[in-house]
């Protein structure tokens, strides 16, 4: 096993006094970004599956990145999504004061279930919670979006925030941050992992750059249906919200069989779905166990029939995100 140390220069910005122990084990999950219509706005954080994440507090200005099972990750914690969180939360703390993070890496990156923010919103909750929960959540996501700007060069909590708050999250705005937590129904999460890697950054270049007045009054409309249908718990409404007429028909292109799951999960009695972050894994919403089972065989049979190799995941909404396991 390797690892790498980065040194980091820090400043007194703020006071603080390690209360919660020395180390921490935390299960960060995965997340279901954009929400079809909700591009960069909305995401949902999952109960499976979860990176195993041990963080350490040092008595160093240094950040230590661990790759517990060998998974090739950056080792400089300046290009590691769990790392460069910490280095900016660092940068706010007094005195002699680092972390050691390992990495047990589960959701494998580029596979459009927030690889990338599991990994940045553990450290810092982890960290956090070794600091005494020093810090706020809002904190948490501010520090933690540096760990997606690592990922795709661009700093968006649509991950992150369902990651750190659980739940559903609207990201109202980045500048300033503004996170609201939105109920979350008891639906089933059906989720196809397509074993192809769709890097969230070639995904953001292939997007218009521009959309016509009547494509994002319509975008709006289904935004604003989703959010409703989530809080009125009304699935009929969340079902015909699920709609994406701006993202998905330029991303569902770098999926196979992406059409015909989306056809046929829905009238196996999803109530709908699509490409979860920028792919290639499609999620569906559906409001029991049997029918998110039926999806999943749906799932299989397409993918079987393409000859593509594949992961399913049958799930439900995580209400808490990142989960401390122990101390």
């Amino acid at each position: 096993m390797h690892e790498q140390q980065g040194e980091i220069e820090t400043h007194d910005a703020k006071k603080s006094s390690p209360a919660g122990g020395t180390s921490v084990q935390v299960l960060a999950p995965a997340t279901v970004a954009n929400l079809v219509c909700g591009f960069d706005v909305l995401g949902m954080c999952l109960n499976e599956p979860n990176d195993l994440m041990e963080i350490k507090l040092l008595d160093e200005k240094k950040i230590v990145i661990i790759s517990a099972d060998g998974y090739p990750l950056p080792l400089d914690p300046a290009q590691n999504t769990a790392g460069a969180p910490l280095v900016e939360m660092i940068n706010e703390l007094p005195g002699n004061i680092g972390f050691e993070v390992t990495i047990h890496k589960k959701i494998k990156p580029g596979s459009g279930i927030g690889s990338s923010a599991a990994s940045a919103a553990g450290a810092v909750v982890g960290a956090n919670y070794l600091l005494g929960d020093f810090f706020s959540k809002q904190d948490l996501v501010r520090f933690a979006m540096f760990g997606e700007k690592v990922a795709s060069g661009v700093k968006h909590a649509d991950n992150i925030a369902p990651c750190i708050y659980g739940g559903i999250t609207l990201i109202r705005s980045i500048h300033p941050l503004d996170i609201v937590p939105i109920p979350a129904p008891e639906l089933f999460v059906t989720i196809v992992h397509p074993q192809i890697e769709v890097r969230t950054s070639d995904a953001r270049q292939i997007l218009r750059k521009e959309v016509l007045l009547k494509d994002a009054i319509r975008q709006w409309g289904n935004i604003a249906g989703l959010v409703a249908g989530f809080i009125q718990n009304d699935l009929s409404l969340i079902g015909r919200s699920l709609e994406d007429v701006i993202i998905e028909p330029v991303r569902s292109i770098l999926i196979p069989g992406f059409d015909e799951v989306k056809l046929k999960c829905k009238a196996a009695g999803a109530l709908g779905g699509g490409i979860s972050g920028s792919g290639p894994s499609i999620f569906m919403l559906s409001k029991d166990e049997q029918t998110a089972t039926a999806v999943e065989s749906v799932m299989k049979e397409i993918y079987n029939k393409i000859g593509l190799a594949y992961h399913t995941y049958v799930t439900t909404i995580n209400q808490t995100g990142v989960k401390i396991i122990n101390n």
